[in-house]
């Protein structure tokens, strides 16, 4: 609606230029000058109002766009498999919402007022109309040669620069770990070739959208000019009067106006109409998700059937048609050779770990039938890196959820922070820090030791009381006093019913453990008892299995 009233009101100074030359110029009246003028301030005044209403309307929809999609955008990436595309989720919500608000937007919905002027141009005279049309057919050619040869190079320039930008993000990450390696150089060096591809690919993008700006604004400026030169020949053959000469040139030129632009920015717009493509798939896979029926507690009875797991541009499957039963309130250890599928099993089990075949269940319900969030509260999961994140220690132990509302709310909400800190021997270590649980840890958790950090993670695995355990290497870090706090709570929470699953490289925790299960190569070795399968490892196993026993 706005375009529209924009559009017609970019007429008054062709309006004011014909009544000029037609009524002031022949008779003289500087009354019919003054009442023009004011009429055209007015317009132009109008005019300006209203571009300025439409600018903050697209700006407001992009703030619109972004808080009705972005936490379901924020959402789905945390659950989706592949981590690239997960990355690149909010910056194309990012590029899709400043896309909406900017010039190429505008200039979208000026394009279809151009028959308006088409129109007018036919009413001075039906051969400016013919000519205002054939200019519109000659810019709407180059306008679609140039989307269909720009949008194939634009998509293999962003999916380049989106790639770029994850290496760097995990160059930083790497810093410490690069410079003790004295790394590098050689991995700037990577960087800088591989930001070199990108850039050779934006250039080339540039170069192809720079050819059919220049050939838009040429075949602009020629029709303006052509314009002028058949108004002069109409108006030689008195058809039209010597102000529409100008009249046409100028209507010309706006209507093709739209189109030059659109041209000149067609790079953002389709880069932002790609954006919001990819934003859209991801929604769509998330409103395809079945609402949940909430189950109760569970006991803790895990079992997998035929699952198969295939991480994301992998030729082999992390694990190969497993299957396996591990009963509620036992203590199970996995191991085998690094690489053998260990971590993969785990994460299945949070159901964080989509299957490419078969079933995982917990009481004898598929993980998939969950809701992510709850299923999470009856889960403590230990991943092998603490992954904390900024925030203090308490945030990070309580899992980020905020104390309930009411009298005592907040009260009980700390208690449960101290009592998962006592629960793994970590209570002692955060009072010695600086604020003690509010001390605040930076950017992916940094601020604390690795054993601290582990603690800290154990602490958030057992906050809620879980009735499940997943622990990946939860005392790698861990000094021998940890050592033995660990064996101590891991005892504690058995005798209490807990069901605990854990991967660990160090034998002092088989003491306690009912139950082991080795892997090989994502495969079933063996299950059972811990003696028997320790029994079975020492008599068939290869002496360089990679598999560690007591």
């Amino acid at each position: 609606m706005f375009s529209a009233l924009t559009n017609l009101l970019f007429i008054a100074p062709t309006l004011y230029m014909l009544q000029v030359y037609e009524r002031v110029v022949p008779t003289g009246s500087l009354a019919t000058l003054a009442g023009l003028s004011a009429v055209l301030l007015f317009a132009l005044a109008s005019l300006a109002l209203l571009d300025r209403l439409r600018a903050r309307l697209l700006q407001r929809a992009g703030l619109a766009l972004d808080e009705a999609v972005a936490r379901a955008v924020l959402e789905t990436s945390l659950t989706h498999p592949v981590e690239a595309e997960a990355r690149q989720a909010m910056r194309n919500l990012d590029n899709a919402r400043n896309a909406l608000a900017g010039a190429p937007m505008v200039a979208l919905f000026d394009a279809p007022w151009m028959p308006i002027y088409i129109v007018v141009c036919t009413a001075l005279h039906p051969l400016i109309g013919v000519l205002a049309l054939v200019a519109a057919a000659v810019l709407a050619a180059i306008a679609l040669l140039n989307e269909r040869t720009a949008a194939p190079a634009i998509a293999r320039a962003r999916a380049a620069a989106a790639q770029s930008a994850l290496s760097h993000e995990a160059l930083i990450g790497s810093s410490e770990a690069i410079r003790a390696l004295g790394m590098g150089e050689r991995l700037v060096e990577q960087a800088r070739t591989e930001r070199l591809h990108v850039l050779d690919g934006q250039f080339r993008c540039g170069l192809r959208g720079l050819d059919h700006s220049s050939a838009t604004k040429f075949a602009r400026m020629a029709f303006q000019s052509l314009a002028l030169g058949l108004g002069a020949l109409l108006a030689i053959d008195k058809a039209i009067s010597p102000g529409a000469i100008f009249a046409a040139s100028f209507l010309i030129a706006r209507a093709l106006s739209p189109v030059e632009q659109l041209v000149s920015h067609w790079k953002p717009l389709a880069e932002g109409w790609q954006a919001w493509s990819e934003v859209h798939r991801l929604l769509d896979a998330r409103a395809r998700a079945r609402p949940k029926t909430g189950l109760p507690r569970p006991q803790g009875h895990l079992a997998l059937q035929g699952a198969i797991v295939m991480p994301p541009g992998a030729t082999q499957a992390a694990l190969k048609s497993l299957s396996l039963s591990l009963s509620a309130g036992r203590i199970t250890a996995v191991i085998g050779p690094s690489g053998s599928g260990k971590s993969t099993l785990l994460r299945v089990l949070t159901g964080a770990l989509p299957l490419e075949r078969g079933v995982a269940r917990l009481d004898g319900a598929d993980l998939a039938d969950w809701d992510s969030d709850d299923l999470a509260r009856h889960i403590g999961y230990v991943p092998q890196s603490p992954s904390l994140l900024a925030g203090t220690v308490a945030q990070n132990i309580a899992r980020f959820t905020q104390p309930p509302q009411g009298p005592g709310g907040k009260s009980d909400h700390d208690a449960m922070i101290v009592a998962a800190a006592r629960a793994c021997g970590a209570h002692e270590m955060i009072l010695a820090l600086d604020n003690g649980y509010e001390h605040r840890l930076g950017s992916g958790g940094s601020g604390l030791s690795a054993g601290q950090a582990q603690k800290v993670a154990l602490a958030r695995a057992l906050f809620g009381d879980p009735a499940l355990l997943l622990l990946d290497e939860p005392n790698a870090h861990l000094d021998s006093e940890g050592d033995a706090r660990l064996g101590e709570t891991l005892a504690r929470l058995r005798e209490a019913g807990r069901t605990i699953v854990i991967v660990s490289h160090k034998t002092t925790i088989f003491p306690l453990v009912d139950r082991l299960v080795a892997l090989r190569e994502g495969q079933l070795v063996a299950s059972g008892p811990r003696d028997e399968v320790l029994a079975h490892l020492r008599r068939d196993a290869p002496p360089t299995s990679g598999v560690e026993t007591a």
